[in-house]
């Protein structure tokens, strides 16, 4: 059953994705699996490649810094590009491609996916470093509905 609850940063269990860190701020276990809330810590370098949810649409709150979005196409050079700033907020419906990356040093999001499932993903990765790439997960990415289309940008 879902309860209501206040988590200040730092109190969720954290996870390293890619360099990344995320903290995972409300469990889809709390939210009977409605959602899933993480607070993602990015470095300008690090951006996921551009991918596709099937099953989930996800949001983003620009919390500190600024963050490029690409969605809309298959590759990079045909997305639409839009520059977010803190404060800002982004709804990316399923079925719609989509990467991201903070345009200044670092930034904090807060990412928001519903239902959220997906969240089984990043505890079934495990804690990730820079070494492994988006090929070497691609199958359990698939089983949560979730396809890489292109690279991630480049910094």
């Amino acid at each position: 059953m879902s309860i209501a609850l206040v988590r200040n940063p730092g109190e969720g269990q954290a996870y390293t994705y890619f360099g990344a860190e995320l903290e995972n701020v409300v469990s889809t276990t709390e939210t009977d699996g409605v959602v899933t809330v993480s607070r993602l810590h990015m470095q300008r370098d690090e951006a996921p490649p551009l991918h596709v949810h099937s099953r989930e649409d996800e949001s983003w709150v620009v919390l500190s810094g600024r963050v490029r979005f690409w969605a809309g196409s298959t590759s990079l050079d045909t997305c639409e590009v839009h520059d977010a700033e803190p404060g800002a907020y982004i709804y990316g419906p399923r079925s719609v491609p989509h990467t991201l990356q903070p345009i200044t040093s670092t930034a904090v999001i807060l990412t928001i996916n519903s239902p959220g499932a997906v969240e089984g993903y990043f505890k079934g990765v495990g804690h990730t470093d820079t070494s492994r790439t988006a090929d070497d997960i691609a199958d359990l990415l698939a089983e949560y509905g979730v396809k890489i289309l292109d690279n991630p940008p480049s910094a």
